[in-house]
């Protein structure tokens, strides 16, 4: 593994990594190609929710050698915070028509499900060929409402986690890998 600078205030944040850029990798390439096999001269239309899913997506959908479209959606439910504020907001809507897709919703992290949970009604009432849920990750101890991917790459425990389009108050998406977050960061440093 190479060796990343990170600016010194990162570092004081990064209180362990769970989840290495090697292991994402991995399993991102696995995922492309079961959805190569199980999508293969059907429309596809990847589906990513912003903001924190915009590096996922751009791996997965490297993955895919099968001709598919990519929309975006912003669903926001933190706010300057690492604990969820509860209320779930669509802030940019897709372009496309899911009526002629297979959708497969690009996520980031599932937490409380929330989100998730609001984003497929909608798509849902829209009457897409079919609906999958890909997530990075699988936060199910922190889960309030009924909702399971179907597609997991890692599940975590209930911390709040950074890096890899994941983040804290707008930083440290560009982490390479899955770390937890330190709120004290390391104070005496």
């Amino acid at each position: 593994m190479e060796k990343i600078y990170l600016p010194s205030e990162y570092q004081r944040r990064i209180k362990r990594v769970l989840v290495s850029q090697e292991e994402i990798a991995s399993a991102i390439e696995k995922v492309g190609q079961e959805i190569n096999e199980s999508y293969d001269g059907r429309p596809i239309l990847l589906v990513s929710i912003l903001k924190g899913s915009f590096v996922f997506l751009a791996d997965l959908c490297r993955a895919i050698t099968v001709p598919c479209e990519i929309g975006f959606m912003c669903a926001k439910s933190y706010y300057n915070d690492t604990v969820s504020s509860g209320v779930v907001k669509i802030t940019m809507d897709l372009d496309q028509d899911v009526s002629k897709y297979h959708v497969i919703i690009v996520e980031d992290i599932i937490d409380t499900g929330r989100t998730l949970c609001d984003v497929v009604k909608m798509l849902r009432a829209r009457k897409p060929l079919s609906l999958k849920v890909v997530t990075l990750l699988d936060k199910p101890d922190r889960r309030v409402v009924d909702f399971h991917a179907d597609r997991v790459l890692f599940t975590i425990p209930d911390l709040f986690v950074i890096g890899y389009g994941l983040d804290y108050d707008e930083y440290y998406r560009t982490l390479p890998y899955i770390a937890e977050y330190d709120e004290g960061g390391n104070e005496d440093v």
